[in-house]
C-alpha cells in the first residue's frame, strides 16, 4: 500500500488487522510473542468488524454502541502493539508504524462518534 492515505474506514480498518497479522506472522515464536500476537490478532480485526456492524443501519443507539467498541478495540490493539515493540527491537519502526495507524483509527472513530451526540 505504500504510504497512501486510506480515506475508506472500511478499507483502512481491513488493511490495519491485515498488517497487524502479518507482523505476528513475521515474529520470533516466544511465549510473549504468542500470546500477545492472538491478542492483538482479536483486538485488530475486532476494530473493522464492529465498525462495519455499526453501519448495519440497526439506528444510531446501535451505530454509537459498536463504534465505542471498535474504538476500545484500537485503543487495545495499540496497547499489544506496545508490549510486542518492547521485545521486538528489530520491528521498533514496523510496531511504530501500526501503533500511529490504531492510534489515527481511534481518533476518527472518536471524531465520528462526537458528532453523532
Amino acid at each position: 500500500m505504500g504510504n497512501d492515505k486510506i480515506y475508506n474506514l472500511e478499507k483502512r480498518t481491513f488493511v490495519f488487522a491485515r498488517d497487524c497479522r502479518f507482523l505476528v506472522r513475521d515474529l520470533k515464536s516466544t511465549i510473549s510473542n504468542i500470546e500477545d500476537g492472538k491478542q492483538l490478532v482479536k483486538s485488530s480485526g475486532s476494530v473493522g468488524a464492529n465498525y462495519i456492524e455499526g453501519n448495519e443501519k440497526l439506528g444510531d443507539k446501535d451505530l454509537k454502541f459498536r463504534l465505542r467498541i471498535a474504538r476500545k478495540e484500537a485503543k487495545e490493539s495499540e496497547y499489544w502493539l506496545r508490549l510486542l515493540k518492547e521485545f521486538n527491537e528489530s520491528e521498533n519502526d514496523r510496531i511504530e508504524n501500526l501503533r500511529n495507524k490504531a492510534n489515527e483509527i481511534r481518533k476518527i472513530l472518536s471524531a465520528i462518534i462526537n458528532k453523532l451526540k
